[in-house]
Order: C-alpha cells, then sequence, then structure tokens
C-alpha cells in the first residue's frame, strides 16, 4: 500500500515483479481538467499536473497507457485536493457509474486492441449523453 502520490513505486515494482513491459501497462486517473463523466485516453505524455502521473513516470518513464477519468474541478472556492478526495454529490451518481461501466469497457478494449483501439472507441464522449 502506498499514497498516490508516490504509486510509481508500486508501479515499477509490479512491472519488474511479474517481468510486464510497460508496453502493457494502462494506468487510470482522475482528471480534474475534464467534465464529469468524460474520458480521454493518450499513448503517452506528461503527467499533466497530476502528482501520481509525475510519480510513475520517475519510475518507469513516459511511454505508457493512461486513461484519464473526468472528475471536473469542482466549486474553485474548495481546495482542490478537498475536491478529489470528497465523495461525489447524489446527484452526479448516475454520470459516475457510466463513467465507471465506460472506463471498465475501455480497459478490456486494452487488454484486446491496445491503446489505438482505445482511444478510437471512447476518445469521442460518452455515446449515451451525445445528441
Amino acid at each position: 500500500m502506498t499514497f498516490m502520490n508516490a504509486s510509481g513505486e508500486a508501479v515499477g515494482g509490479l512491472l519488474r515483479y511479474y517481468k510486464i513491459d510497460v508496453a502493457d501497462l494502462l494506468v487510470v486517473v482522475d482528471e480534474i481538467q475534464l467534465p464529469l463523466g468524460k474520458l480521454r485516453a493518450r499513448a503517452r505524455g506528461s503527467a499533466g499536473g497530476h502528482n501520481g502521473l509525475k510519480s510513475i513516470i520517475q519510475h518507469v518513464g513516459d511511454e505508457f497507457a493512461r486513461l484519464r477519468l473526468g472528475v471536473g474541478r469542482g466549486d474553485s472556492r474548495r481546495d482542490l485536493a478537498d475536491h478529489v478526495l470528497a465523495k461525489f454529490e447524489k446527484d452526479e451518481a448516475d454520470e459516475v457509474e457510466r463513467m465507471i461501466a465506460r472506463a471498465a469497457d475501455a480497459s478490456d478494449v486494452f487488454v484486446a486492441g491496445g491503446i489505438a483501439a482505445v482511444m478510437n472507441q471512447f476518445n469521442g464522449g460518452d455515446p449515451a449523453t451525445t445528441e
């Protein structure tokens, strides 16, 4: 067990222990820069201000796939740490459930077809909410 800000230690250790190639790694993270419910997949990139990703990049490099799950920014008057650690509001429950189900589906697609397939299928938005 480790804190999110030091998650690179755990991820790096698991990759080494199980002899997993970093190309087979999909990191799923919360993302305040995306609206609640939106998914965004990338083959590689920067930490984008996310301390967990920063730690993983320090331990395994930046050549791993990531799936960002939008949690929104929340109330700008509230501390950001309080926002990301808080429970979702009751009126957000349906959106959160849809996002989690889509993230699970995206993970399955990653295993079967890689990050390009995930990006093609999930980066355009939630079909259930798109008109």
